[in-house]
């Protein structure tokens, strides 16, 4: 098969969702299909480039941030994408059509499969659901979603990355849809063997806006400082300057890193040093370093939501927590930060439950999901 992707943001730039198709895309290619991604440029990226046997297509979208796109940008990534998708099709010839995020990568998809015919299926994540991160995206869904049920009904398959974004999206969107989780490369993440670090590493890994509630990781470990921790902050948004007031206020600066936007790469070598992901989002689909985290051995405490549900088992590979409950949030750090021995049995559980999530098991669904559109089925 010859497979056009589309997506806004994709490695190195944006969030879960782009590293997620990165990583579909990677297993089709060594599946011997021909992946084209069409996305976002940004100053400092080349316009194309092969890696991992990908062709990366990028064009000019007015973006400037790493960690974050605007409407605008979103809007011009589009408008740019029509006559650079249609001369892509005219070269390349592709099958199929895959787009992720239905805002706004899907209204590329379906004005691009009206103009030649060429099927597409739909993966969405959270984000461009209406309520995943009302924060967010809630004023443009107040006027867009109407335009954006076209995009979901005229999809020959609808993917959702979790049952929550599923049962989300339903109550908009009358469609079919199926769930395939985001997945990782678990044979080549998984270690040899866990070992504890001393003192214990909490690291978080997001961007550093409200939906990913930062500010709270300081204001829970703060109550915790009789104990012995470090704790890494991984990205960058425009919560960071909050979030290291908070840590100087607190008198923390000698137990937290903040290193910033890092890679992709970065962030499993710090998983690979760390003990704990700590995640008290707000809301969530189905965050890829959550699964990556599994893969690594990493206990896991975040808020009971969205697709933590699918990813932590209560007392087996970590604890979920209700939303904002500070008190609860700090009992269980507190348990598992002061038993070693907890502290490993919930690790080395994360590394069993991190199979269920294999990228090669997810590639087989999308590759089937595929190859049945273009039967007709």
């Amino acid at each position: 098969m010859r497979i056009l992707t589309l997506i806004y943001e994709f490695p190195p730039i944006g969030g879960g969702g782009g590293r997620a198709a990165y990583d579909i895309c990677k297993g089709l290619v060594e599946r011997g299909h021909k992946a084209t991604v069409l996305t976002a440029h940004m100053q400092g990226l080349p316009f194309k480039e092969y890696k991992d046997g990908i062709c990366i297509v990028r064009i000019s979208s007015l973006r400037h941030e790493v960690f974050g796109a605007s409407f605008i940008t979103m809007l011009a990534y589009v408008l740019a994408g029509l006559w650079a998708g249609l001369r892509l099709i005219f070269l390349d010839r592709p099958d199929i059509i895959h787009t992720h995020f239905a805002v706004p990568s899907g209204a590329l998809a379906w004005t691009l499969s009206i103009f030649t015919g060429i099927p597409y299926i739909l993966t969405a994540h959270l984000g461009d659901v209406p309520g995943g991160v009302p924060e967010k995206t809630g004023t443009w869904f107040r006027w867009l979603e109407p335009f954006t049920k076209p995009i979901w009904r005229h999809a020959k398959k609808v993917i959702a990355v979790s049952e929550f974004t599923r049962q989300l999206a339903l109550q908009h969107y009358p469609v079919d849809i199926l769930v395939i989780p985001n997945g990782a490369d678990v044979k080549h993440l998984v270690p040899t063997e866990i070992k504890l670090n001393s003192p214990p590493h909490l690291v978080f890994a997001g961007r550093f806006v409200h939906q990913k509630n930062p500010i709270a990781i300081v204001q829970i470990l703060s109550q915790l400082i009789d104990l012995n921790w470090r704790c890494s902050m991984l990205g960058d948004g425009p919560m960071f300057d909050d979030v290291k007031y908070e840590i100087e206020k607190a008198g923390l600066c000698e137990r937290f890193d903040l290193p910033g936007w890092v890679t992709p790469e970065d962030v499993l070598d710090r998983f690979s040093k760390s003990d704990i992901l700590f995640m008290p989002s707000f809301s969530e689909g189905l965050p890829v370093v959550g699964v990556q985290a599994l893969a690594k051995g990493l206990a896991i405490v975040a808020s009971r939501i969205g697709g933590f549900l699918d990813l932590v088992e209560e007392n087996k590979n970590g604890y979920l927590v209700e939303l904002q409950d500070v008190s609860a949030f700090s009992r269980v750090l507190r348990e598992i930060i002061s038993n070693p021995k907890v502290l490993l049995r919930l690790r080395e559980a994360s590394v069993e439950k991190s199979y269920e999530f294999d990228i090669q098991k997810v590639v087989d669904q999308y590759q089937s999901i595929l190859q049945g559109v273009l039967n007709g089925n």
